[in-house]
């Protein structure tokens, strides 16, 4: 699998989607002998690995289970602090899982906003009128492609060179919906994945007589066929340097 999640942010900023839909698993569980041999330091309602990398466990990554149970935050599954625990050294062995932390649904709905408002920036900062935002981020890991429909007057063609509403690069383009897709930096045709995800919230969110424009998708159809997909767009073309 080489696509990782799915965004789809209103004209607000507002995050009115979400799908997971693979994580690269990189947790690593150990069993410790008292004292433990990393130091802990609480971070954002966290505990965090602050020094002391070894065997997979790196500084920044989360406690995320402490004896097969997941711990919540700061506090162990049964209610005790997580430091305080291991601090106890009739707790000890224990098991402890360790990798980077889950993002939280304030925190999804935070980064949301937050790219919002760069692909407003990114528009802003071009010299030419009536650019586009970010289309895409790159890191070593991942891709974020961003595509974002057309509002009023001004029109911006799909990816791929289709093209929707009327082309005017005079006017300044108004923010419309926005689709955001992390994927494996391998991974061909994202262009025509987004296309159809459009496609997909045209027909099974825009048609649903039950659904209010930039208010949050609930739909089964859009799920399905969302999912659908994203396996589809996984099996097309080779992966390889260029793709």
């Amino acid at each position: 699998m080489a696509i990782f999640s799915v965004y789809v942010v209103n004209k607000a900023g507002g995050l009115i989607y979400q799908l997971d839909h693979y994580a690269p698993r990189a947790d690593t569980e150990k069993t410790f002998s008292f004292p433990l041999d990393l130091v802990l330091r609480p971070h954002d309602e966290r505990v965090v690995v602050a020094f002391g990398q070894r065997d997979g466990i790196r500084v920044g990554h989360a406690v995320l289970a402490i004896n097969g149970a997941e711990v919540n935050g700061r506090l162990t599954a049964d209610g005790k602090d997580v430091l305080e625990f291991l601090g106890n050294p009739a707790n000890y062995p224990v098991s402890i899982r360790f990798g980077r932390h889950r993002l939280s649904s304030n925190e999804k709905l935070m980064l949301a906003s937050m790219f919002h408002s760069l692909f407003a920036i990114g528009s802003q900062l071009s010299p030419e009128v009536g650019s586009s935002g970010i289309e895409m981020l790159e890191t070593d890991t991942f891709k974020l492609h961003c595509f974002q429909t057309l509002t009023g007057t001004c029109g911006r063609a799909l990816p791929g060179g289709a093209e929707l509403g009327r082309s005017d690069a005079s006017v300044p383009t108004a923010p419309g919906i926005k689709f955001v897709v992390l994927a494996d930096p391998r991974q061909a045709g994202i262009d025509a994945l987004l296309r159809k995800i459009y496609e997909i919230y045209s027909d099974f969110a825009l048609k649903n007589p039950f659904y209010s424009l930039e208010m949050p998708i609930r739909c089964e159809l859009f799920d399905q066929n969302l999912k659908l997909a994203l396996e589809v767009a996984e099996k097309a073309g080779p992966f390889g340097p260029g793709s």
